[in-house]
């Protein structure tokens, strides 16, 4: 009989220890991706925020030095419900046209948006006022046209260590978990804008296919998940029969 003065250890590792290694870091893969803030039950219990709670966290915006910065990078996912990624991986001349004007479509290529299917996304006025406020600032020109070419080219959102590279999708979740926890909204986090947005438009009827087409999804079912009962309107529906 052996006899193994460390009870962790079995005979397995001491015949395959790589093989025993390898299954210790796929249970480490996996117990990380079930806790990572980019799993769908994340996403189901992410808080939506209403008028109030929004002002309340562009407003703390306003006390980083990179204002501007931080309020563009919220409203697009609560103005135009793009995904976490697709915000680290956009560049001043997918937003920027020739004209000096922010367009009012960002067309996302297969490599800058989730899965292999490109997609376009619809900038309200809003986003590109806001948009606009901070191209302005970060160049220091009122008119947008005199952006260099090769300026164009870089990332959209550079971060504070390097104004030459953009966010990467973790880090930008974590600059966005900062913010809202130190504007005190708990429950916030990376997902809270594009749910806000697709929750806020089911709220005033628009229609879930419509809904699946604005956030890019392939079925109605993940939409769906996006949507919070909203307990006012709830109410409002069983007064109507």
């Amino acid at each position: 009989m052996l006899w193994f003065p460390n009870k962790s250890l079995n005979l397995n590792t001491i015949i395959n220890p790589k093989k025993e290694v390898g299954k210790k870091k796929q249970r480490l893969h996996t117990a990380t991706s079930e806790n990572t803030t980019f799993g769908a039950d994340a996403m189901s219990q992410a808080k939506v925020l209403n008028e109030r709670e929004l002002r309340k966290v562009l407003n703390h915006c306003n006390t980083y030095s990179h204002a501007s910065r931080n309020r563009a990078i919220l409203l697009c996912h609560h103005l135009a419900g793009m995904r976490v990624g697709e915000t680290a991986a956009l560049r001043i001349r997918d937003v920027l046209g020739a004209d000096g004007l922010v367009m009012d479509e960002i067309a996302l290529s297969a490599q800058q948006t989730k899965g292999t299917q490109a997609r376009t996304v619809l900038v309200p006025k809003k986003l590109r006022d806001e948009l606009t406020t901070y191209l302005q600032q970060r160049f220091g020109l009122q008119d947008l046209r005199a952006v260099t070419l090769t300026d164009t080219q870089r990332a959209l959102f550079p971060t504070q260590k390097n104004p030459k590279r953009g966010f990467t999708a973790n880090t930008l979740c974590q600059l966005m978990h900062k913010i809202y926890k130190d504007a005190q909204l708990t429950g916030a986090s990376s997902h809270s804008g594009r749910r806000g947005f697709i929750t806020k438009l089911a709220d005033k009827g628009v229609g879930v296919r419509v809904l699946m087409a604005l956030a890019g999804h392939k079925s109605i079912a993940t939409t769906q998940r996006y949507i919070e009962l909203n307990p006012t309107i709830m109410r409002g529906a069983v007064e109507l029969i």
